[in-house]
């Protein structure tokens, strides 16, 4: 059986997370940013200082890490658009990129976890999720193996 990927917060969705606080809680003055993004500023310029691609779940400061979680449960939980080629044997889901150990376990990974894994399939582009199936990923709601007709009259047979 294979590891569960080890918790890592990569820069880029500390940057969305950032992006996601100013928007919501915009600068009243142009000076001062809310405590949110502080937060994860404050993270964010320790991780370029250092050069730091991935910041780790555990030692998170516990402000900032609330304010990532925050932003993440606004984003599709599992990337499953229900053409789950694991269930017919292969070791990588057609649809979605992700393994069957990564389908299996995905319910117990923690958010860092399944964000690593949703950036590694962004990155390959090799699911159809990404190509083949760029519509269906669109209407997809992020639940973990939906049913096939929640996708309309587009679904895969």
């Amino acid at each position: 059986m294979l590891a569960a990927p080890m918790a890592a917060i990569h820069i880029t969705d500390i940057e969305s997370a950032i992006n996601w606080w100013r928007e919501r809680h915009p600068s009243p003055d142009g000076l001062r940013a809310c405590d949110e993004v502080l937060a994860l500023a404050e993270v964010y310029a320790l991780m370029v200082y250092h050069h730091e691609a991935d910041c780790d779940e555990a030692t998170m400061p516990a402000a900032a890490l609330a304010a990532w979680l925050a932003w993440y449960a606004t984003t599709p939980d599992a990337p499953c658009i229900a053409i789950c080629s694991t269930s017919q044997g292969d070791a990588e889901c057609k649809g979605c990129g992700r393994s069957f150990e990564e389908v299996r376990h995905w319910q117990a990974y923690s958010p860092a976890q399944k964000r690593m894994v949703w950036r590694r399939i962004t990155m390959e582009a090799r699911a159809w999720r990404f190509n083949r199936y760029a519509e269906r990923a669109r209407l997809a709601s992020g639940v973990d193996h939906p049913p096939a007709d929640s996708f309309g009259s587009g679904a895969a047979t």
